[in-house]
């Protein structure tokens, strides 16, 4: 265990080990459950080696885990979060894995579609991060029927709650559905560039994160990931195996 210099931080070990998210494992250090060698680790500029000896709430944490990934077509009025306070359905109660596995960012209680959950920290952390720009694309059925202004608009980016979209790729598709194809991945980001314009939104789904698509995936059907589609999106955001 070091300070400074060599090794891994320990925030990013805890969530390449699907312990926790990144925020999560700062608020674990931060409140001293956890131990490096036996002592209790509070300094978030802390980095660990293989060698060290790592433990939360006196569990061991193994540093090379085997990653999951699992992909799921989320059905209408399931909660995207790993639980609720209230005992709504999750996407967990849906999923039902031995690996203990994260959603990867949100889709709306009323949205649909193509959700990624996995205990690989690292990926989620890049996935949602907004420099590696991981196109996203989803199918919009809206109110009243968009006009060419509209789209236009929508094309250009629209200001949102104090911030301005950045270029999307949009065209109409069969069935008087629009596909939306954006690189960020901000909250209920859709349905407010649709309102911006005048639009909405009566149905939403997501069909597409890099390189993984849904394919025949059926609502509330899922599945893990094959190799080569994880060695896919792997590559898409500069990580290895």
């Amino acid at each position: 265990m070091t300070t400074a210099g060599d090794g891994e931080r320990l925030q990013k070990v805890l969530a390449a080990a699907g312990v926790a998210s990144r925020r999560r494992a700062e608020d674990l250090i931060q409140a001293g459950r956890v131990t490096v060698n036996g002592a209790v680790v509070t300094q978030h500029g802390t980095r660990v080696r293989p060698r060290d000896r790592i433990e939360v709430d006196g569990k061991p944490v193994n540093q090379t885990p085997r990653h999951t990934y699992i992909m799921l077509n989320k059905p209408l009025g399931v909660l995207s979060t790993a639980r609720d306070e209230r005992g709504r359905r999750t996407v967990l109660d849906v999923v039902q894995s031995a690996a203990r596995v994260y959603p990867v960012g949100r889709l709306d209680v009323t949205s649909e579609g193509l959700i990624l959950l996995t205990n690989h920290g690292e990926l989620t952390h890049r996935l949602l991060h907004p420099s590696h720009e991981v196109p996203r694309d989803y199918l919009v059925w809206a109110r009243p029927p968009p006009s060419p202004a509209q789209l236009a608009r929508l094309r250009e980016g629209v200001e949102i709650e104090g911030w301005r979209t950045g270029p999307a790729e949009v065209a109409r598709v069969a069935g008087g559905a629009v596909k939306v194809t954006i690189h960020e991945g901000h909250k209920r980001q859709i349905r407010l560039m649709c309102q911006a314009v005048g639009l909405t939104v009566d149905r939403l789904v997501r069909t597409r994160m890099g390189p993984l698509t849904l394919g025949k995936l059926q609502p509330g059907e899922w599945r893990e990931l094959r190799p080569a589609e994880v060695e896919k999106l792997l590559a898409a955001v500069g990580l290895g195996e």
